[in-house]
């Protein structure tokens, strides 16, 4: 409940949307063209109304394809692995995982010959090592976002000759600590001598 709740205080916060817009211009145009219009046939009224929300969605079709063009943000594909996204491996090794687990059961309940059990039990778990070595192969998700942030983010170049400090190394347990430490994190003895 309190996700979802989240979720639309991060929708409220972004403004009106795209579509909403275009069409309130596309409204706001047909509600015009009414008002102008009151000498005029039904039919003429109806379809200068439709033609202005029609404009309108062409606008917004302009604006989606034109907005990415002069977005200061990195669009970014899904990461891929062997032509398919990481999610569809990761979804496909989870089935071909509980496959083996449910042959497995079906063979200790009897239903399965042990011939046609090492067949299949070989050929799923070829199917499952294939898939997790695809996945060992590729970036995670967090590797691929710390990618993208530092493509977005410079780190800003330390000056020259500038020696990074390093915190005190607690004697009671050799934990390396912050800087500006009082106490070691690690078992509480002062780091002051």
């Amino acid at each position: 409940m309190a996700h979802t709740t989240e979720m639309s205080e991060a929708q409220a916060d972004q403004g009106l949307p795209p579509w909403q817009f275009f069409l309130l211009c596309g409204m706001l145009g047909a509600t015009a063209v009414v008002i102008v219009a009151t000498g005029q046939s039904i039919a003429n009224i109806l379809i200068l109304s439709v033609t202005i929300v029609l404009a309108s969605f062409v606008g917004l079709g302009a604006y989606r394809m034109l907005a990415p063009l002069v977005s200061p943000t990195v669009a970014s594909a899904a990461v891929v692995a062997g032509g398919r996204t990481r999610a569809a491996l990761e979804r496909e090794k989870a089935l071909v995982l509980r496959a083996i687990k449910e042959l497995e059961f079906d063979f200790a309940m009897g239903k399965v010959a042990q011939a046609d059990f090492d067949e299949m039990a070989g050929r799923l778990r070829r199917r499952a090592m294939g898939l997790i070595q695809q996945l060992d192969a590729t970036t995670s998700y967090r590797e691929q976002i710390e990618l993208e942030l530092a493509a977005l983010v410079p780190v800003p170049p330390a000056p020259a000759g500038h020696a990074e400090k390093r915190g005190a190394v607690c004697a009671g347990c050799g934990t390396s600590n912050d800087t500006d430490a009082r106490f070691c994190k690690q078992c509480g003895t002062s780091l002051r001598f």
